[in-house]
């Protein structure tokens, strides 16, 4: 990420790919996502057999502070589906492969009983403590190239694409 001819390709590569798909700012998007994407998962399906969809789950349940399969910070698979920004088809087998494993557990839910929380298990939260300093070493590797002024801009700009994107889905 050098400064010096680094804005002057941009500016030819935007030009360049005006109208094209390699330009389209969703292609670039999906396309650098599964990029991150397929990096992480072979990480985590090396040491803990995990997909994608199934890290997504136990990352949000982790980072949601699911203490316990007591039901202490768990989560609604509706709330989970909408945390994770996945199709309800995906969360669910994800959820049912995690719960086999016995890394996650469905618990009565005792505000609405005709559905249940989602929780990480102790073992599921073993695996969740394991892989984070995985996960946020791959961060590193992926940044290592940015200063933190564009890291910082990167994440400010990721965020805001992701608002709008919302705040059009909303209408």
């Amino acid at each position: 990420m050098s400064e010096t001819g680094g804005d002057q390709n941009r500016g030819q590569n935007r030009g360049q790919n005006r109208g094209r798909l390699a330009g389209f700012l969703p292609y670039q998007l999906s396309v650098a996502s599964n990029a991150v994407s397929d990096l992480i998962a072979e990480r985590y399906r090396k040491r803990f057999a995990l997909k994608i969809p199934e890290w997504r789950v136990m990352a949000i349940l982790g980072d949601h502070g699911a203490a316990s399969a007591a039901g202490e910070g768990a989560m609604t698979q509706r709330a989970l589906t909408a945390a994770t920004l996945m199709d309800k088809v995906a969360v669910n087998r994800a959820v049912k492969v995690l719960e086999e494993r016995g890394l996650v557990a469905r618990v009565p839910n005792p505000i609405d009983g005709r559905s249940h929380l989602l929780a990480l298990t102790g073992e599921g939260q073993a695996i969740h403590a394991e892989v984070m300093p995985l996960a946020l070493a791959t961060e590193r590797d992926l940044l290592a190239g940015f200063t933190p002024e564009q890291q910082s801009m990167l994440r400010d700009m990721l965020g805001a694409v992701r608002m709008r994107a919302g705040e059009l889905t909303r209408g």
